[in-house]
């Protein structure tokens, strides 16, 4: 996060409010309908931290635009999971159908902190990110409550990058596939430590692809999010946005819960450079 603010001439240790895009989640087009279509996904603060105390003033009105949309999933990740409990709207409840709850467990000791405050918050979905993965994680202890619907992990990146190891994957794969828990492994990172031998492996494209060729990620059990209407109807599953994949995501580590492709153009306009190089 540092290095890409740095690219944009930011400093990742000033926390504000951005100017654009905070009610992104309410944006019309000229039709009067809604930009992100009803059953997306949308990751919320993934270069920041949702319950950062800098952020509390703000909170409030993130927390009234995501109930605005009960029929989006939103995705949040936070390293301060011993916040959250006092955080919650006041109408939380037992947690929000369309909202799934993720805590950063990059090595054990981390994931020893954070899972267990996880398994004990109100969330309808929960989920562990072991990202950057710097360190052996084990999660055994914490899979047969099965709250845990989803584990990610990535290899770190930039400057200074930290070996993510190939055996640290494979022990979270198996012991997600043994309770059927889906496991994303999105990433090598730049330093990825395969059978001794340490594979530099430049751009979080060839990272990513180099992910999904080793075969690790699994899809569990479904985790169905019950999203509606604002008046609490539910939402017919045809009339749901389906993820478009184009050519280039077919080799994607993130494919498997990922929110497709947005049509941008930028891959067919890199095609045609490669081509006429």
């Amino acid at each position: 996060m540092y290095y890409l603010d740095s690219l944009r001439d930011k400093d990742g240790s000033q926390i504000y409010r951005t100017k654009a895009g905070f009610k992104y989640p309410l944006s019309k087009d000229r039709s009067g309908q809604y930009k992100v279509k009803s059953g997306e996904m949308l990751r919320v603060c993934m270069t920041s931290d949702f319950f950062l105390e800098e952020a509390d003033p703000w909170r409030d009105e993130a927390w009234a635009i995501i109930r605005q949309r009960p029929d989006v999933k939103f995705y949040l990740l936070t390293k301060r999971p011993q916040r959250v409990a006092d955080h919650l709207p006041a109408d939380w409840g037992k947690g929000w159908e369309h909202v799934m709850f993720n805590v950063t467990c990059e090595n054990q000791r981390r994931a020893d902190e954070r899972i267990p405050i996880l398994l004990d918050l109100p969330f309808k979905h929960k989920g562990i990110m072991c990202a950057p993965f710097i360190g052996p994680v084990s999660i055994e202890r914490y899979l047969p409550a099965g709250q845990i619907e989803q584990v990610y992990c990535d290899g770190e990146n930039y400057n200074g990058a930290r070996p993510c190891h190939y055996e640290w994957v494979k022990k979270l794969h198996d012991e997600c596939k043994a309770y059927d828990v889906t496991f994303v492994f999105c990433g090598t990172g730049r330093r990825f430590v395969k059978d001794g031998k340490t594979y530099k492996i430049e751009g979080s494209g060839l990272q990513s692809e180099q992910a999904f060729k080793s075969g690790l990620s699994f899809r569990g059990k479904p985790a169905p999010f019950k999203l509606t209407d604002i008046w609490g109807w539910p939402i017919p599953e045809e009339q749901l946005y389906r993820p478009y994949f184009g050519p280039r995501c077919q080799n994607c580590g993130m494919r498997l819960t990922c929110n497709g492709c947005s049509r941008c153009g930028r891959c067919e306009e890199a095609d045609q450079r490669r081509a006429a190089w």
